[in-house]
């Protein structure tokens, strides 16, 4: 069974055509799938259209958390998937950029090959195509955020951002006890737990299409160089630095929204 982990904060107007779609689309494969809602702190009415596709299709089920942030909800989605008898276990973007078919096409490179255990969609790569694409702002901040991570985390990957991944169980089982690191470096810090590890991540191409109401906050980029370097300090002799900066006073640290 494969276990789809769909991440949501305020996705009301979003999420009803990607839970449609994907549960039309693995219906029609034929694949034995499970669809994990993970609401995290959301205001609008994200939970009533989780509840309305949990009571039609069997395959949906979802949790309303009241804490926030992506890695809080995916680490929570990953112990609901550990729960279940599913041998793959996924996650992806609530607003559908990338379709069913191609989050499909990661799931057969994984199942069809036993010397890897995750494979990760890769929108920069040069065999990637990518729909509306974004601004030249937006993809030069992507593109610095991949170079610092390269640079200072030693991690081989064009782009550890994108929002469709999957693993094999064993993988999740692993690290699932260990992830911690929420927001922007959620992702990377799974990614560097992983490789510690010994387990086998690849990337690939992929089908990605910008939606409508993404947003990049203006302060995004300095929330992404603070998470990078707070990973390179977390696994270092420094690490005691972070323990002093989660001493000071909110008003002296940098928040965003999930």
């Amino acid at each position: 069974m494969l276990s789809i982990i769909i991440p949501a904060y305020n996705e009301e107007k979003r999420i009803r055509e990607t839970l449609q779609s994907y549960i039309d689309f693995f219906r029609i494969q034929k694949v034995k799938v499970k669809i994990l809602v993970v609401i995290n702190k959301t205001t609008d009415d994200t939970p009533k259209i989780a509840q309305e596709f949990s009571d039609k299709y069997d395959e949906i089920a979802f949790i309303n958390l009241e804490r926030g942030g992506k890695g809080y909800a995916l680490t929570e989605g990953f112990k609901l998937a550990l729960n279940t008898e599913s041998e793959s276990i996924g996650f992806v973007d609530a607003d559908m950029a990338t379709r069913p078919e191609d989050f499909f096409k990661l799931v057969k490179m994984l199942e069809s090959n036993n010397n890897i255990d995750g494979v990760i969609a890769a929108r920069w790569r040069k065999d990637s195509i990518i729909k509306n694409k974004n601004s030249i702002v937006r993809k030069l901040y992507s593109n610095i955020f991949n170079l610092l991570v390269r640079w200072l985390l030693f991690l081989d990957y064009s782009d550890t951002q994108c929002g469709a991944k999957v693993f094999k169980r064993e993988a999740i089982e692993k690290v699932t006890p260990l992830l911690g690191i929420a927001q922007w470096a959620f992702d990377i810090d799974m990614l560097i737990k992983l490789k510690n590890n010994g387990f086998n991540i690849v990337e690939t191409s992929t089908v990605w299409e910008d939606k409508a109401g993404s947003r990049l906050s203006n302060r995004a980029p300095i929330i992404m160089l603070i998470s990078v370097i707070r990973l390179r300090l977390y696994y270092s002799p420094f690490r005691f630095i972070i323990w002093i900066y989660e001493k000071l006073p909110e008003k002296l640290k940098i928040h965003h929204q999930p």
